[in-house]
């Protein structure tokens, strides 16, 4: 399979025996969103002793985990309120959309693409509900750069990756950084006040719906690492070191890409990183912003059966790298 356009992506073709979620047709009451708030943040496994990692247990309610907390919104019905003109400028000016809604493109792509290869059917069925959800991401992303005039550049072709693994591992381990600090940047946004309220709470379940991602694939690598024979693991172990020192090397600089014009466009890709000033008009310190990233990603986590697994490598680097920003600054 070549270049995909975006009306043909069908997570459901794409990936036998997968059936796309119904959806409800009208924005649901108050009551009704509360209950799919609650219950795509917190979850519990009936099943006794702890999830030795490869085992079916283990692979098992981690796949329950993600069907039990899906959230049913239907990015159609969500609102996007009127904003004062600062804040639409502020939006209008972030340089994150060209590549947000790409990436959410690619994600579902990729996903799809490794799913399809899996032989553990509940397995299959969660990274096949992972791809359908990064499509909704797509859709949302999508529907609000159109209520705000957003321009976006013509998106590329989406190309069916080489290697799915590989492709399946660069979007996780990217998801996994740049979800920790954007869970930082949303409450950093949050507390400015800069962005109302309203469109912060329409923003929500998608930032959870991450949260639930890198959960699933915090486990997904665990399970699937302690599955492999000694040879795939070096393998395996392998590849996953060269991911990280490709994804270092995409963060280094600018990430060019080339539109459907052929054009190149140059994206950010370490806004998640570095752009806390740009949600607030008050001065926020790097040692302010990583603790945020770090209590920001605790509580995302916090409602999660205490036995899955979750990304760690992240929140460990930044522990890490605060010891020495606290010792600079007693000095």
């Amino acid at each position: 399979m070549s270049n995909l356009a975006l009306e043909e992506f069908d997570t459901a073709r794409l990936i036998p025996g997968f059936s796309a979620p119904e959806l409800p047709r009208e924005r649901p009451d108050p009551v009704a969103l509360a209950a799919a708030e609650h219950n795509t943040r917190n979850w519990t496994s009936a099943e006794p002793g702890p999830f030795k990692p490869g085992s079916g247990l283990h692979g098992r309610e981690t796949c329950r985990m993600f069907r039990e907390t899906f959230n049913p919104y239907r990015p159609s019905v969500l609102d996007w309120p009127e904003l004062e003109p600062a804040a639409l400028k502020r939006i209008v000016a972030l340089p994150i959309w060209d590549i947000a809604v790409q990436t959410e493109g690619k994600a579902r792509l990729r996903m799809a693409a490794y799913a399809a290869t899996l032989d553990d059917a509940d397995m299959r069925g969660a990274l096949a509900l992972n791809a359908w959800e990064e499509s909704r991401h797509k859709e949302v992303l999508s529907r609000m750069v159109a209520a705000y005039g957003i321009g976006l550049a013509s998106e590329p072709p989406y190309v069916w990756p080489r290697d799915a693994e590989w492709a399946y591992l660069v979007t996780g381990y990217s998801e996994c950084v740049d979800s920790f600090f954007a869970f930082g940047l949303f409450e950093v946004a949050r507390r400015s006040g800069i962005f109302p309220p309203e469109l912060i709470d329409t923003f929500e379940p998608v930032m959870q719906e991450e949260c639930r991602h890198i959960l699933l694939f915090a486990n997904w690598a665990a399970w699937h690492r302690a599955r492999l024979s000694w040879w795939r693991r070096i393998r395996f172990e392998l590849k996953v070191a060269a991911v990280w020192v490709f994804l270092g090397w995409e963060r280094i600089g600018l990430a060019r890409t080339l539109d459907a014009e052929g054009n190149e466009q140059k994206h950010d890709n370490n806004f998640t990183v570095n752009g806390a000033q740009s949600m607030t008009d008050v001065d926020i310190s790097v040692l302010e912003f990583m603790r945020l990233c770090l209590s920001e990603n605790d509580r995302r986590f916090a409602g999660y059966d205490v036995r899955l697994l979750r990304p760690e490598t992240m929140p460990r680097l930044v522990r890490f790298a605060l010891r020495f920003i606290r010792g600079k600054k007693r000095q």
